[in-house]
């Protein structure tokens, strides 16, 4: 195993070990003691082993898309999987077994081209599938396909005692269970998942936009989250507050993504909006030949690296005045970068959900993405976050673990009954809090204080912390 150390390291080695994978510029002030980069499933063993020898904790990064860089913690043990890459698929049984560090774009690169095949992993191209997977996953046409974390088959996985299971329905089912909906909190490390996977709709891959100045913001969010719910089940549809980069304005853009197989079906689906959107657009097209490389490109735009990000987000309830609740967020953006989001959810918000860790949903996510680079509008840019979200969380009935940060914001993430199913699993397979969980104001291991319960389900505490004496550092060495 490559480790790197805090105590001996060069701080210029330490430092990009510590941040280099973290997409987030805003990087936190914690310091692990030991970054180890594994390689395979042996070596996070070892790691695990070590760690458990020697009383320290072990976090875990996968993609590094994290905003609240959940695998940064003081006194830890860093684990990162970044160079465990690894992607076996079964074209004909349309499986995959994937390692968690492979980013949806990785993945769907392979997938595409190869197989005709697609996996509806993160929007944006470099999110692991790690974490993604863990918090449900919002992937693509979620509103249409259901979660992503629903075409996870089964996981291989290695505890907090350093044992490698496999899990699924029939065995090890509660770790199965949490695997799909519990976020950082997952007591085990996953190392790879095996996935179904869908065709590619390559010839019916199709888009529709509509750009919209202020004035008609009301009007034609009013309408797009009336034709939703009866929408083609194969189409995404999104409305976002940004500022585009050819006007000196705030706008609102519509977005229609549908995954169709022919083309005819693809205009057949989009060609409702066509008709009766409002009129007044500053530009606008219909039905235009797309494909998900372009939409990654599109996603990594709008997200760009090297920049400071402060998120947040929220499930508004079904009924609620979306456009009214959401105007500060989509009209007072505080950088020519921020964007705020909504995403239609129905139908997929009004089916029962499997039997899985993840059970917060509406008909309307929120999110707000806030990006800027100078540190000094750090204070401003967060403050503005506060104060929108103080007044979107009155309407909310919790949020996505996946545009979380826990120091900031705490609300409901999972319904009761998974809150405490979720916390006695903890408690089973790490009763010690040796892997690091959810990173919240007291950088505790439970779910408490995260929305479960508030108050009834005490939080798991960590064992004591201690630094890696010496033999563990030669030992690590080896």
């Amino acid at each position: 195993m490559q480790i790197t150390y805090r105590s001996t390291s060069t701080p210029e080695t330490y430092e990009e070990a510590r941040t280099s994978r973290i997409f987030n510029h805003r990087r936190p002030k914690r310091y692990p003691l030991a970054i180890i980069h594994a390689k395979s499933p042996q070596d996070i063993v070892s790691a695990v082993k070590l760690a458990k020898e020697n009383q320290c904790r072990i976090a875990i990064r996968s993609g590094g898309h994290s905003w609240a860089t959940w695998s940064i913690r003081d006194e830890s043990i860093l684990l990162d999987l970044g160079n465990f890459k690894c992607i076996s698929v079964d074209a004909e049984n349309r499986t995959a077994v994937v390692s968690t560090s492979v980013t949806g774009r990785e993945l769907n690169g392979k997938l595409v081209e190869k197989f005709g095949l697609m996996f509806p992993g993160g929007h944006c191209p470099d999110v692991g599938l790690g974490g993604f997977l863990l918090q449900g996953g919002m992937g693509w046409n979620c509103r249409g396909w259901g979660w992503a974390c629903e075409r996870v088959k089964g996981i291989d996985v290695v505890t907090a005692e350093g044992k490698e299971l496999h899990c699924n329905a029939g065995q090890n089912e509660d770790l199965y269970w949490a695997a799909r909906g519990s976020g950082p909190g997952f007591p085990a490390i996953i190392t790879t998942y095996h996935l179904s996977l869908t065709p590619y709709p390559r010839n019916g891959f199709r888009s529709s936009g509509y750009l919209y100045p202020l004035s008609k913001y009301t009007e034609a969010f009013n309408w797009i989250i009336n034709i939703t719910p009866s929408f083609d089940i194969d189409t995404e549809i999104v409305a976002v507050g940004l500022t585009p980069e050819d006007r000196n304005e705030i706008c609102l853009f519509i977005l229609l993504v549908t995954l169709k197989h022919t083309p005819e079906e693809a205009y057949t689906a989009l060609l409702p909006a066509q008709n009766s959107r409002p009129q007044g657009t500053l530009s606008e097209w219909f039905c235009a030949e797309d494909s998900l490389s372009n939409q990654y490109t599109s996603q990594a735009n709008a997200n760009p690296e090297g920049h400071r990000y402060c998120v947040d987000n929220g499930y508004l309830h079904n009924d609620a005045d979306v456009p009214s609740i959401l105007k500060n967020a989509f009209t007072e953006l505080p950088t020519t970068k921020s964007f705020a989001l909504w995403y239609g959810m129905n139908p997929c918000s009004r089916r029962p959900l499997p039997d899985m860790a993840l059970s917060m949903q509406s008909d309307h996510y929120f999110a707000l993405y806030t990006v800027w680079e100078d540190e000094g509008d750090d204070d401003r840019c967060q403050n503005w976050v506060r104060g929108v979200m103080k007044e979107v969380e009155r309407h909310s009935t919790g949020a996505y673990l996946g545009d979380s940060d826990f120091q900031e914001r705490q609300t409901r993430y999972w319904a009761p009954s998974n809150g405490k199913k979720l916390n006695g699993t903890r408690k089973k397979w790490d009763p010690e809090g040796r892997i690091c969980g959810y990173l919240d104001r007291g950088d505790s291991s439970g779910v408490e204080g995260l929305g479960v319960h508030k108050g009834t389900y005490p939080a798991q505490k960590v064992g004591s912390v201690v630094s890696i004496p010496p033999a563990l550092s030669a030992r690590l060495r080896t």
